[in-house]
């Protein structure tokens, strides 16, 4: 079995087992979703990362364009960045 298949098998158990079901433009799949509400600190300075994201797989990610609408935990966002991760995952940063 070639390193892209078992990747690939990797991927959907992550999928499988970690992913929240969320619809990006009314089309469902799955991610994983975090909303760090609260900034992490740095030492004593605030980082002010307190965006919510959304990691989903870089298939997915091919439909997904900035301003893009997500529905996850109940709420609804807007793609505001897109970030792939170069693991075959991309981050979106939402609004």
């Amino acid at each position: 079995m070639a390193f892209r298949d078992l990747m690939a098998d990797v991927d959907t158990a992550v999928k499988r087992d970690l992913s929240d079901d969320v619809t990006i433009d009314g089309k469902p799949l799955q991610g994983m979703f975090k909303a760090p509400w609260l900034g992490p600190d740095l030492g004593t300075q605030r980082t002010q990362l307190v965006a919510p994201i959304l990691d989903i797989t870089d298939d997915d990610a091919a439909r997904v364009r900035e301003g893009s609408i997500v529905e996850a935990g109940g709420e609804r966002f807007r793609v505001f960045e897109i970030h792939p991760t170069g693991t075959g995952w991309t981050i979106l940063i939402l609004r």
